[in-house]
Parts: C-alpha cells; structure tokens; sequence
C-alpha cells in the first residue's frame, strides 16, 4: 500500500535560504501527501563536512525516507552508503539518498536536472567548446550533463588544479579522449576567447557566497553562460554577463528539474514540473530559465 506521509531533508553548508523544502512541500500537498522537509545544516549544527556519514546514520535511525545532499558533502557522502545508481557512481557524487528496505542508496538527480533545464532555457545553444567553472560534486554532474547534451569538448577549470584533472581525466573515460580537458585559472582569458559557453559551477554567487567568479572583462557577447546557484535567481555573474551581451541561464530550471526527479525517488509518485517551475520563480522572484 503507498504511503501518503514522508519525512525528507537536506544536509549541506549554508543552506538556509534553500528553496528546497518548499518546493517538495508544495507540491506534496497538491498530490494530497504529508512531505515534511527538513534542514540539516552543518554550520548550524557546528558539524564539519565529514559528519555526513552521522548524519546519514541518525536520518535512517530517525525514520527519514530520504535526504538531499548538498555543498560540500555529496562526494564526501558515498563512502557511508549501502549502494548507489548507476549515474551516481559514474559520477562520483550523490544529492539524493533513499532509504530503501534498511540500506541507504544514493542517486544523482543535478545530471537530469541541469540537462533539462538547458534543453528548455538555451535550445539552440552551440555547443563546440565549453568551459566549466568547478570540478566539485556540482561541476561532475553538469559536466556529464553539458557532454551528454552533445558538447564536442569540456575544458575543467578550477582552483584546485588536481581536482580539475581528475574530473577531466574520468569523464574522458566515460566519454571518449579529447572530449574533455582540465586547465588552469590563469589560462581562463584565452580559453574564453575561443569558447561558445561557460558553465558555472562553484559556490560563488550564492547568498553565502557572493561575487564574481571570473573577471567581468572575460565574458563577451560570443559567450552563452550558464549558472548553476539559484539563490538568488539573478547572480551577479548572470547580471554582469547579460549587461555584456551574453545570452544566460539561471540555475532556477536545475534546482527544480532535480527536485523533479528526486521528489519522484522520495515518493515513488510523479510530480508536475510545470507547477514547479510558476513555484520557484514565485519563491525566488523572478522567471526561470528564459535563456536571455
């Protein structure tokens, strides 16, 4: 017999301006269910990021029926599950546990989620060659979205330059040789000059966070660029760039494409992302994903 009552949350830094709960709250009334969705914030907590695994542990002990993972825990979270879907374990990074029958499996829902919000907000998108910004659990997810997607080739860059080569390096191997680099920083401007987009995925621009993530004076109207942070729904980096004529992406389509999937993991029911869609710009204030 389904069940019509869930208790869900979501464990991260910072998260306390997440649109998250009330996006699966919301809609878990409209499909007559009981959702109670609830924030684990570390920080609030005074836990550090490898407390995941406790708090994974007291989720299930508790009853929980499943968790969000968010910043800076969703590589850090794997070691402490039982099993994880295919996607999740090609990319090394999970933001959705389940627990199913007393094992906790995880699943990676930012992959369909950033590769629907894009389809919708940049259509016809070139796609030759990309750089990303961020090679952290985001920057795996929308990396094996972006080359799903058909991008030629997705040149990672970060500040930790190891962490960039090893992304780089496991989605050539997933991919194909040459269909995916790691650069440094400081080789962004001429990157840049020869890209058709930019793919921001660090924390940057976040309400905790906030700022540029790369000199302004990088972005030129040749450039589509893409975000990843939906809070707030306009960052500073989209506002720069569409000041500079790029054509834009907010992250409000990803934030609820993947809570699309993820509700229907939780509950096993389909939910409607249309209603999501009018629930986020209402919530963050503003039209998602219009791609200008």
């Amino acid at each position: 017999m389904a069940k019509d009552s869930y208790l869900v949350g979501l464990v991260g830094s910072g998260i306390g301006p997440s649109l998250s709960p009330a996006l699966h709250e919301r809609e878990a009334d409209r499909q007559g269910l009981r959702l109670l969705y609830r924030l684990l914030d570390i920080d609030t907590l005074g836990l550090p990021p490898q407390a995941v695994g406790d708090l994974v542990r007291s989720a299930r002990t508790l009853g929980f029926d499943g968790l969000n993972v968010t910043h800076p825990c969703k590589q850090l979270v794997i070691e402490h599950l039982d099993a994880l879907a295919p996607q999740a374990e090609a990319l090394g990074a999970v933001n959705t546990v389940v627990f199913e029958d007393g094992r906790a499996v995880g699943h990676n829902t930012d992959v369909t989620g950033f590769a629907a919000s894009f389809a919708r907000g940049l259509p016809d998108a070139p796609l030759e060659r990309v750089v990303q910004l961020g090679a952290g659990g985001a920057g795996a997810a929308v990396a094996h979205a972006t080359l799903t997607l058909g991008a030629e080739r997705v040149t990672v860059v970060d500040a930790l330059p190891e962490r960039a080569a090893a992304l780089a390096e496991s989605l050539a191997r997933h991919f194909g040789a040459g269909r995916a680099a790691a650069a440094a920083p400081d080789a962004l401007a001429e990157l840049l000059r020869r890209a058709d987009g930019i793919v921001h995925a660090t924390p940057t621009g976040m309400a905790a966070h906030p700022g540029l993530p790369l000199p302004a004076e990088l972005l030129h109207p040749g450039l589509w660029v893409a975000e990843v942070v939906y809070r707030p729904l306009e960052t500073e980096l989209l506002r720069t760039a569409r000041a500079r004529g790029c054509a834009t992406l907010d992250g409000g389509g990803m934030a609820v494409f993947q809570a699309v999937d993820a509700f229907r993991l939780f509950t096993g029911r389909e939910p409607d992302s249309a209603r999501m869609l009018a629930d986020i710009a209402e919530l963050a204030g503003g039209a998602v994903g219009a791609g200008k």
